[in-house]
């Protein structure tokens, strides 16, 4: 730590003043979220836009996908490092080096001349702002006294949840009406206003730089490796048939053994670059459970439902935007009545009553036809928003409010990786199950289309008699194919259907968890800043 850094004045901890919390400290957290909410929002803007910047810089639709693999790969190494790097610099140095990293590398990606730049400057964007969420979540826990930090974890929940729901419609929104290099320009003001904010009004913590020299550089290649190769294999799994490719088989390899040498080195190290023993907590562990699982449900559903919408009602942008904004409208007004009543009654409970609802509203959109529209799903997306913001919040409460305050900005990066890996293999999951079963059901509905059914024969008759009526060259063939696209239609209708009731068994496997997690010490006090 400078100097300068220990002379100047500082902010007073929160709890100088007793319970009384300085609103400047509410300002300074408030701008911590915005980097948060910029850091979650930038995957789904640009997951949204791919086509567009495809076309922007000449890329095949092979190549284009390392834009969000290449980020995706470069987050997931760098979240669990936030624990140890919140040691070495603290934790207001570290988030404003982190929103001001990202800020720039936002930049250049918005700058890119090709696709190898654009790659290079999205993996450099990844990787730099990874600390923005575990370090607003530790501050959630760390700098408010006990018992009162539950309006910063209700903030964190509506982030955490609102951000992916909104970000295809505000992406799509903004390469329509502007171009894609807007994408990443939007994170400018925001960046220099969070870095700001929080230089100013979050209090200094003296780091330990003594700890970078003591760095187990071993435990961190293996890490990355074992991290960024996983994260490829459940990206690319399903398109490249798993076990049918040498490159997954080989990179699957290395990921063990990368593995290995890292819990090794873990357990055995006297300075590990992430501490696991947290893990041994069993509200933590549960935590970090159901965190995967609201993850697979939250990303699962933000992916499978517009693709659903696209491939089978032919919805636009905007129309797939309005049902998808259900969900995140009833997210942002359930926010605060899930932290009132975390607040209130035990949170296993509402933890519980979330999961309930996760799986009637996710249980209800595997009822769909060809004929859905936005009234058939309004209920089911409105009761799983609730169920997720109802679920999010007293899961960080139960998962970080039972461990020391020193040890929840390691922990918090462990449950973010937790939930963001549970997202990726999730969503690898279900594209193998859209696979698999598109496959199935196709099969299943072409052997009862047998043309040597009476039923059958009698359809295409009256059908091609009305394309006969209207003009077509070729009634009997375009009645053929007409039967054809049905058929696939229909069996993409079942297999969305198949991924959805998938995403309810999970919610509603995590519902045990509950019956293992101890209600958090409301008590814990919060780190002091120095």
């Amino acid at each position: 730590m400078t100097t300068s850094d220990t002379t100047q004045a500082t902010s007073p901890p929160a709890e100088v003043a007793g319970d009384k919390v300085p609103w400047t400290l509410h300002v300074g957290f408030f701008a911590m979220v915005i980097g948060m909410f910029m850091s979650i929002l930038d995957v789904q803007i640009v997951a949204s836009s791919i086509r567009q910047i495809q076309a922007g810089v000449s890329a095949s639709s092979d190549e284009i996908t390392w834009v969000q693999t290449g980020y995706l790969i470069a987050e997931v190494v760098g979240i669990p490092l936030s624990g140890f790097l919140n040691r070495v610099f603290g934790l207001r140095r570290l988030f404003m080096m982190s929103a001001a990293a990202f800020t720039v590398s936002s930049v250049l990606c918005a700058m890119s001349w090709d696709l190898d730049s654009l790659v290079f400057f999205r993996c450099i964007q990844g990787f730099v702002g990874a600390a923005m969420v575990p370090s607003t979540m530790a501050a959630a826990f760390t700098l408010f006294p006990g018992g009162r930090s539950m309006t910063q974890q209700v903030m964190i929940g509506m982030v955490a949840t609102l951000a992916p729901s909104i970000g295809p419609t505000l992406g799509g929104w903004i390469t329509g009406h502007m171009s894609w290099h807007f994408l990443f320009l939007l994170n400018v003001i925001p960046g220099i206003v969070a870095v700001v904010l929080v230089w100013r009004f979050i209090p200094r913590q003296e780091g330990e730089a003594n700890l970078l020299r003591r760095i187990d550089l071993m435990g961190l290649v293996s890490m990355a490796v074992m991290l960024g190769a996983f994260e490829w294999i459940v990206e690319e799994g399903p398109a490249e048939g798993w076990s049918q490719s040498g490159m997954i088989v080989r990179w699957t390899f290395y990921c063990i053994v990368a593995t290995g040498i890292f819990f090794y080195r873990a357990f055995r190290v006297e300075h590990p670059i992430v501490d696991l023993t947290v893990f041994r907590d069993r509200n933590f562990a549960s935590g970090a459970i159901v965190g995967a699982v609201v993850g697979f449900v939250l990303y699962g559903s933000v992916y499978a439902l517009p693709l659903f919408l696209g491939q089978v009602q032919g919805y636009s942008a905007l129309q797939i935007g309005q049902i998808m904004g259900v969900s995140g409208l009833a997210m942002f007004f359930g926010g605060p009545i899930a932290g009132a009543l975390t607040r209130r009654f035990d949170p296993r409970l509402i933890l519980g009553t979330g999961l309930i609802m996760i799986t009637i509203g996710v249980a209800g959109n595997a009822q769909m036809t060809q004929e859905s529209s936005f009234n058939e799903l309004f209920w089911p997306q409105a009761i799983r928003g609730v169920g997720l913001i109802m679920t999010m919040v007293p899961t960080t409460n139960l998962a970080l409010g039972t461990l020391p305050p020193l040890r929840v900005a390691n922990a918090s990066g462990l449950f973010t990786v937790c939930r963001n890996l549970g997202g990726a293999v999730g969503i690898a999951f279900l594209n193998t199950l859209l696979l698999h079963y598109n496959s199935l059901h196709q099969q299943e509905l072409s052997a009862g289309m047998s043309i040597a059914r009476p039923e059958v024969q009698a359809w295409l008759s009256q059908t091609a008699a009305r394309l006969q009526s209207a003009g077509v060259a070729d009634p009997q063939g375009a009645a053929m194919m007409e039967l054809g696209h049905r058929v696939q239609m229909e069996a993409l209708v079942m297999t969305y259907n198949n991924l959805f009731m998938a995403m309810a068994m999970a919610s509603a496997a995590a519902f045990l968890i509950v019956f293992v997690l101890r209600k958090p010490n409301p008590a814990a006090a919060p780190v002091a800043a120095h």
